[in-house]
């Protein structure tokens, strides 16, 4: 059989990319926007039309123009401006909460559900006990006790405070899927040849809970990014001068909402196309990682 008749016969398998965006294009468009997103964040600098920190009482609440596209706030600060840096601390707070807590919810769910017994059902309780808060109650009190700890311009304790509500989530989830694997015949085999349960666990287990957990972690960054705003407009999260999206949405914009409604509308809109961008791709991610909705 020559090479052509071969080529004709063996179908060429397109990069995984190119596969997403076809059989997802809403989450192609979700992750468009967030790659778009965190492009603008990286290269702020370079993008934003001015520094979002400059004072200028001469153009205090000013109106959408040429000048300021998105207007000014009360001090005269480019909306646009702050709404690019409010990117950087959206997406850093956001995926490293996310992070974190996705992640150590993983190691949770797999380690109660390896062991089982008495270590399964301690580590579920305490699991329940993290459930019955709310995650923005649960992230004040965490907030309040912790204080503020600023590593490399980055809240330490406000993704410690984020990112703790998603570990029971992410657990209980994980914990589902690994009690199937548990069962697997190899697991018998590996336990059989005398195998560590480090091993084991790391080995055999981890990388079959794999699609659940980056579904979870993709999900949970719109949560920790809304998170983030509402403990910034509370008070407890980013401070001024830094810029956040929630932070904008308190202060003086409460005051000249009226007067300057984009200093509420544009910061508002950014939270919220960030979030439905999240929750799009998330959604997306699932739908192709799961091989029953696949079939």
């Amino acid at each position: 059989m020559t090479t052509t008749a071969i080529a004709y016969i063996v179908p060429k398998r397109r990069h995984p990319v190119l596969l997403f965006v076809g059989q997802q294009p809403l989450g192609a468009g979700g992750l468009l926007f967030i790659v778009l997103m965190a492009v603008c964040a990286l290269f702020a600098p370079w993008v934003a039309p001015y520094d979002p920190l400059t004072v200028n009482y001469t153009a205090m609440l000013a109106a959408p123009s040429r000048e300021h596209w998105l207007g000014t706030d009360s001090f005269g600060r480019d909306v646009l401006s702050r709404i690019i840096y409010g990117a950087r601390t959206a997406l850093a707070v956001g995926f490293l909460a996310s992070f974190w807590g996705a992640t150590l919810g993983a190691v949770v769910g797999v380690v109660s559900a390896y062991f089982g017994g008495r270590i399964d059902m301690a580590i579920q309780r305490v699991m329940d006990v993290l459930l019955s808060f709310p995650i923005i109650v649960l992230a004040i009190t965490v907030v309040a006790i912790l204080g503020k700890n600023l590593v490399l311009g980055v809240d330490v304790n406000l993704v410690v405070a984020i990112g703790l509500p998603m570990v029971p989530k992410v657990a209980r989830v994980v914990r589902s899927s690994a009690l199937a694997i548990r069962e697997m015949p190899y697991i018998d085999a590996a336990r059989t040849a005398g195998f560590s349960h480090t091993r084991i666990i790391f080995r055999h287990i981890a990388p079959n809970v794999t699609a659940p957990y980056l579904i979870m972690l993709t999900a949970f960054v719109a949560q920790a990014i809304l998170a983030e705003a509402s403990l910034s407009f509370l008070g407890l999260g980013v401070t001024e001068p830094t810029p956040s999206w929630g932070l904008m949405l308190s202060g003086s914009a409460a005051d000249f909402y009226q007067q300057a409604p984009w200093m509420i509308v544009f910061p508002g809109i950014a939270i919220s196309l960030a979030v439905f961008s999240f929750n799009l791709f998330g959604d997306s991610l699932r739908d192709w990682l799961d091989p029953k909705i696949k079939l």
